[in-house]
């Protein structure tokens, strides 16, 4: 590159900070039900607008002392961790994609690359607003997992026309379908719509529905049956097993149809939305599996169904591979977690959104080592 590589990492970093401020405000208002973009940012506790030289990612915290320049109430250090956080992720993962060794077949920033890291960047930074609310609130906002599922899909299927297709599928560098996945995709997302149909017209219930009382104290908090509400979800994922399995089937089975299907799917464009679609599908299907057979086990709510769709957006980036590996490697956070607790005097619980997202940013950072064990594992 043109640029002298101390002034592009510099600019990432400013850019990754503003993006960090951003997420503040996400992390702010999007649980509280307020707008993202409007009214500009004001102190919580007086009220005043921000100025803008009050609002410099980092510096402005520093320089004000944590406190409101107005009414010097507290500014949370939740705000300056976030953007550096966030600002340092920026960089990170740039090196890793276009400095370092750990990641080969990536392409040149300007050849393509510049997608992959977008597409990339979206989820990472989506998963550091959404951990921060987890570990706030307990609470994973649906819209946030949409958004990174709706970043993979996309970038997924366009991602041909800035990048070679056997690059991408030599050195999975975004999902990509096989005809055989790219069947039970199509099949599952026809049993989801089939799904989404019968609950909104009622003929399948809502697991965990709200109770009508409200949650406003303890005697209004509803009572669960969390077998019987698992048993909802089930009746729920029916149709995505049955018309997955059942147009996969068909694939295979009808001759005519099998060839048409694999001149159909295998097309870049479509290939790639498919793969995005299928690792949508596995992300939530582990996990889903998971809060499914633990809350038969334990006879209370295990995982939550915002770990569900977190997963589920991780897929449509990362594929179907690797959003599996992530879900084992999560875990070992809350191992590490369970440990510093043992030797604290403090013990607090934190959600598990938060390790999964960890787990997420491994597998990016140990990518061609994951996948050159798997690879071992099961063609050797």
């Amino acid at each position: 590159m043109l640029i002298p590589a101390w002034i592009l990492f510099a600019f990432i970093l400013a850019f990754g900070c503003c993006i960090g401020s951003f997420l503040n405000v996400v992390i702010y208002r999007m649980p509280r039900e307020k707008s993202i973009v409007s009214p500009p940012s004001s102190c919580p506790s007086c009220n005043k607008r921000i100025a803008f030289y009050d609002n410099i990612p980092l510096i402005s915290w520093l320089i004000l002392g944590g406190k409101c320049r107005n009414c010097k109430a507290r500014i949370s250090p939740r705000y300056f961790v976030i953007e550096l956080l966030t600002g340092l992720t920026f960089v990170g993962i740039f090196y890793l994609f276009f400095y370092s060794n750990l990641r080969a077949g990536m392409p040149e920033l300007l050849g393509g690359g510049w997608l992959i890291y977008a597409v990339t960047m979206c989820m990472l930074a989506a998963f550091i607003a959404g951990s921060a609310i987890d570990l706030e609130l307990w609470v994973i906002p649906l819209s946030i997992c949409w958004f990174v599922t709706l970043a993979g899909l996309v970038g997924s299927s366009v991602s041909v026309f800035f990048v070679d297709f056997n690059l991408i599928s030599q050195y999975v560098l975004l999902p990509m379908a096989s005809a055989k996945t790219a069947a039970i995709a199509f099949g599952a997302l026809v049993g989801l719509i089939i799904s989404l149909i019968l609950l909104f017209t009622g003929v399948i219930k809502t697991s965990y529905a709200e109770d009508d009382l409200g949650p406003d104290s303890e005697e209004n908090q509803p009572v669960y049956n969390h077998r019987l509400e698992a048993l909802k979800e089930i009746v729920f994922l029916l149709p995505v097993i049955i018309c997955s399995v059942g147009f996969y089937l068909l694939v295979k089975k009808n001759v005519g149809i099998n060839g048409w299907w694999i001149d159909f799917s295998q097309k870049p464009v479509i290939s790639g939305f498919f793969g995005s679609l299928f690792g949508y599908f596995v992300g939530c299907a582990v996990v889903w599996a998971t809060r499914i057979l633990g809350t038969f086990a334990f006879g209370k709510e295990a995982m939550g169904l915002g770990d569900v769709h977190l997963m589920g957006a991780a897929g449509a980036v990362i594929g179907p591979v690797f959003v599996t590996a992530a879900f084992f490697i999560a875990p070992f956070f809350g191992l590490l977690w369970a440990g510093i607790q043992m030797f604290s005097k403090k013990t607090r619980q934190i959600p598990y959104g938060p390790f999964l997202s960890l787990g997420v940013l491994i597998v990016i950072i140990f990518h061609d080592w994951i996948l050159a064990y798997l690879t071992n594992m099961f063609y050797y």
